[in-house]
């Protein structure tokens, strides 16, 4: 699919079509953990660097035997100050708590559940729970669910991806580039994946250059 995905990509759009030239193979990674670990770690990973997070997350796994996401029911039941020692803050933690929750309500359903519902659906769903917003469900559709046709339009990386290729003095707002990747579909996952690589990049052609 990637590689097809890639081909159709290259075929109607020359500005993707250099990117995609200069990055090379997609190497988007298929997901498979649960929804319900998936939210907890983009929860750890919201406003953080991306190693403050992956402390955090390994400081709550320490709290369970064998090193481990706990299940819902023993999150709910660790107490608040074990919970904040591993450096998250009230505000996640009180997310955390909420998507034990829903999860044990049915609201975020198990992956076998979950990848039966379209994306509206799941995006309805998930921007249910506390602290969960369209974006991190957008993520969640991306990187887990591995959906081919997620175009997040309010992602900073994606955006200014875009404003580099497409060599534009200004980040595209969100509905233009809802307007413009609509001809990337259904494979806007793809397309996206390429803006953020051509952010990375662009960036290590300025370091070296």
């Amino acid at each position: 699919m990637t590689e097809s995905a890639v081909r159709a990509l290259a075929a109607l759009d020359q500005r993707l079509a250099a990117a995609i030239e200069v990055i090379g193979p997609c190497t988007l990674a298929r997901g498979r953990g649960s929804p319900y670990e998936a939210l907890l770690s983009a929860i750890a990973h919201q406003q953080l660097h991306g190693n403050a997070a992956a402390a955090i997350l390994r400081r709550l796994k320490s709290l369970y035997p064998g090193v481990r996401y706990p299940t819902p029911d023993e999150l709910l039941a660790t107490s608040e100050a074990e919970l904040r020692a591993t450096g998250l803050s009230r505000a996640k933690l009180l997310a955390m708590q909420d998507v034990a929750r829903r999860t044990l309500d049915g609201t975020v359903p198990e992956r076998r559940k979950i990848i039966r519902l379209d994306d509206a659906a799941v995006i309805e769903r998930l921007t249910a729970v506390r602290g969960v917003g369209r974006w991190t469900a957008e993520m969640l559709l991306m990187f887990t669910l591995n959906r081919p046709d997620i175009l997040p339009v309010d992602d900073f990386g994606v955006r200014e991806g875009f404003r580099l290729l497409y060599r534009k003095r200004k980040q595209p707002t969100p509905r233009a580039l809802a307007a413009y990747g609509a001809r990337w579909a259904p494979y806007r996952t793809t397309a996206s994946w390429y803006l953020w690589r051509y952010l990375d990049y662009d960036r290590a052609q300025r370091r070296a250059g």
